[in-house]
């Protein structure tokens, strides 16, 4: 449900918007942090650094975002590629805030208060309460002006900006509430794993790749799609790392990269996308 969460948060960017970030685990990290660093030194309810952990997280994602989107394509990943490295070298350096390579142990306090439960299932109601949460603030977008915009703005930028669309703005306020959902997103995971380091928040293979990985076999630019996503890679994920990671050391990791190469070639819309175009290739024959 998180991972769902978190991919559909992506997808406002970078399946609505075209925009193939992969510095989004700089913001899952940046409400990680946050959340912990105010929970440990003053006692702060979870609850309540959700606000400034997604506030932090969208003018964070507006000062990186602003020079780089003017870059495009595959030099815009890229770049963003180098952001998330420059962050995972910040967080291991800057010790007073993130631990440095020890990273953060939040002290087990249960309580609905805290946001710290005894049992699994509590937690996955508050993820799935997240996600629910996520794919209402994703469906209201893909319905408004904005989400238009962004869809203008994926298909051809150039004609867009012809058309008198303020393309930046429309990129910067599209990335900076996609940066806001995944920092509240880091806020619930911090607090579930309870111990957080860099390697754990800004891993391009676990966090920065999978939200994209996880979009594009579900549908990227569908609203559903990132939760099918989530539904097959997360499962499907594991079990390859226990099986296949245990003996093979990253063998888990080559098995998903040949799934993204075949869907890449064969599902190009995704799963919820090839389903979509088979429905309304079947309606036209129905009533054609």
């Amino acid at each position: 449900f998180l991972f769902a969460a978190l991919a559909t948060s992506w997808n406002i960017i970078g399946g609505y918007g075209g925009q193939f970030s992969l510095a989004h685990g700089v913001y899952f990290a940046i409400g990680a942090y946050l959340a912990g660093n105010l929970y440990i030194r003053f006692g702060l309810s979870p609850w309540i650094a959700l606000a400034p952990a997604a506030l932090a997280a969208a003018i964070a994602a507006a000062l990186i975002c602003w020079p780089l989107f003017r870059l495009k394509g595959k030099f815009f990943g890229i770049a963003t590629l180098a952001v998330s490295e420059v962050a995972f070298v910040l967080a291991n350096y800057f010790d007073s805030l993130t631990g440095g390579p020890r990273g953060l142990s939040l002290p087990f306090k249960a309580g609905v208060a805290n946001m710290i439960f005894t049992n699994r299932f509590s937690y996955a109601l508050l993820m799935l309460g997240f996600l629910i949460f996520c794919l209402i603030v994703s469906g209201f977008v893909y319905r408004t002006r904005l989400g238009y915009y962004l869809q203008a703005v994926r298909d051809d930028q150039d004609a867009a900006q012809a058309s008198g669309i303020d393309v930046l703005y429309v990129k910067m306020t599209g990335m900076a509430l996609s940066a806001a959902l995944t920092a509240m997103g880091g806020v619930f995971f911090a607090l579930y794993l309870r111990f957080i380091d860099p390697p754990t928040l800004l891993s391009l293979p676990d966090i920065g790749v999978r939200f994209l990985l996880i979009s594009l076999i579900g549908g990227v630019g569908t609203l559903f799609g990132p939760l099918v996503g989530a539904l097959l890679i997360v499962p499907v994920e594991f079990y390859l790392r226990a099986t296949i990671g245990g003996s093979i050391p990253g063998g888990h990791l080559v098995v998903l990269g040949a799934v993204l190469i075949l869907c890449s070639l064969f599902l190009k819309r995704g799963i919820v996308g090839a389903a979509e175009s088979a429905w309304q290739s079947i309606r036209r024959r129905r009533h054609g």
